[in-house]
């Protein structure tokens, strides 16, 4: 439809239903401005051409930090916090992406293969998601689409996987008639990254953004992972969930993330295997004296860190489907400890002066008192921090974590049933 049509639309209130399924009835409001003021924006850049509009969750990790790229288990939720676009076709021969905030992304579509150059580059990503769609069969064709997002990035919540989730979920609408599936979209996400961005993720971040509420997946093989749709309602629990700014960013730690795939690799070549999912548990710890002298002690505990939270991932999806809140919270504090002492991603060793997720850690756990959990939030070294705070001390938390890290550096996020999609 056209610009003008939808704005119409989100005024008059047609559409307030769809948007009560994504943001939720209370959500509506201010989710109709939001999206009123994309529309404008569409409509100047694009000068009233056709629009759609798309959504793509940020995430949260719920359990299994660090497992996904060894085609390990995870357990993983979209949040409320998402990004937005609105776009469609026009007739050139360029997808232009304008997002608030960054600058405009420019890909021709007669240039789909990796430029040296542009890893870490936003349009290293476009780039990479048209090339997988035309790979697979489509006609990409121009387009311009203006975003806006509410995903902070750096933040750990997967600004990045939400922004190829949202471009992957245009192009789909636009190009490919709605076919590729939240896990192709995922897959497509992840090819992206790794291949055009340069960063070696595993699938963790674009499956859960993608797919949306709370999700128990398996990347025993990624080419075809399987998942699951845990049922759990966070508010029946009596609490909330907190996603804390440590102040630092992990925006520019990529070597380190890669260090820990590299060392985890090491250990998994001793055993002849390429991950250490195809690695038992018993044959490592049988032979730990020779996966020490193949690797280094660092990648040891970091597999350690692997087989102990790969294994708890099961019994975290359990234990919520089952009404064990208390027994989930148990795991995440497990999980969040085996991260610091193991995995050893609460800071960077470049910069051992500088502690902030551990400060933050040791900040929430003080506010807490032996209630809720707390734990490392993704990729680690910098970035957020994740807690599950008691509803009746949320208020007090939220203003002790602010007062320490500042203003707005604790957000209450809600779990969202919707990842990736078409809004209208």
């Amino acid at each position: 439809m056209k610009a003008s049509t939808l704005a119409d639309r989100l005024r008059d209130g047609s559409l307030d239903p769809r948007l009560a399924e994504i943001y939720f009835a209370d959500g509506v409001g201010a989710a109709r401005a939001r999206l009123l003021q994309l529309v404008a924006r569409y409509e100047e850049a694009a000068l009233g051409a056709e629009a759609t509009l798309v959504t793509a969750a940020g995430r949260t990790e719920m359990g299994g930090n660090h497992t996904d790229h060894q085609h390990g288990r995870v357990l993983a939720a979209s949040v409320s916090l998402d990004t937005v676009a609105c776009g469609g076709e026009d007739g050139s021969h360029e997808i232009r992406v304008l997002s608030e905030g960054y600058p405009d992304v420019v890909v021709d579509l007669g240039r789909l293969d990796p430029i040296p150059g542009e890893e870490g580059d936003a349009t290293a990503i476009v780039r990479g998601i048209a090339r997988a769609m035309v790979d697979r069969g489509f006609e990409i064709r121009g387009a311009t689409m203006v975003t806006s997002s509410a995903v902070p990035g750096g933040s750990g919540l997967s600004s990045s996987a939400a922004f190829e989730i949202l471009v992957g979920n245009m192009l789909n609408h636009l190009f490919c008639g709605d076919s590729l599936t939240p896990v192709e979209l995922a897959q497509i996400g992840k090819y992206a990254e790794n291949v055009f961005f340069g960063k070696p993720s595993g699938l963790l971040d674009q499956m859960a953004c993608s797919i949306g509420g709370v999700v128990s997946i398996d990347f025993a093989d990624p080419e075809t992972p399987v998942w699951d749709a845990v049922d759990f309602d966070l508010a029946a629990q009596g609490h909330v969930l907190c996603i804390i700014d440590s102040g630092a960013d992990h925006a520019d730690l990529t070597h380190e993330y890669a260090a820990i795939v590299d060392e985890m690799a090491a250990v998994a070549a001793h055993f002849g295997a390429t991950h250490l999912r195809d690695v038992s548990p018993g044959a490592f710890w049988d032979d730990l004296a020779g996966a020490r002298a193949a690797s280094n002690d660092r990648a040891v505990l970091r597999a350690i860190h692997f087989f102990d939270d790969d294994a708890r991932v099961p019994q975290q999806a359990q234990a919520l489907s089952e009404g064990r809140f208390a027994d989930f919270l148990a795991l995440v504090n497990e999980s969040g400890i085996s991260s610091a002492t193991h995995l050893q991603n609460v800071s960077s060793t470049e910069t051992p002066w500088s502690q902030a997720v551990a400060v933050t850690i040791a900040l929430a756990t003080h506010l807490l008192a032996g209630r809720g959990a707390v734990r490392v939030h993704g990729g680690g070294f910098a970035g957020t921090v994740q807690a599950w705070v008691p509803t009746e001390l949320a208020a007090g938390f939220v203003a002790g974590i602010d007062a320490v890290l500042g203003d707005g550096a604790c957000d209450v996020v809600t779990i969202r049933p919707v990842g990736g999609a078409v809004i209208v």
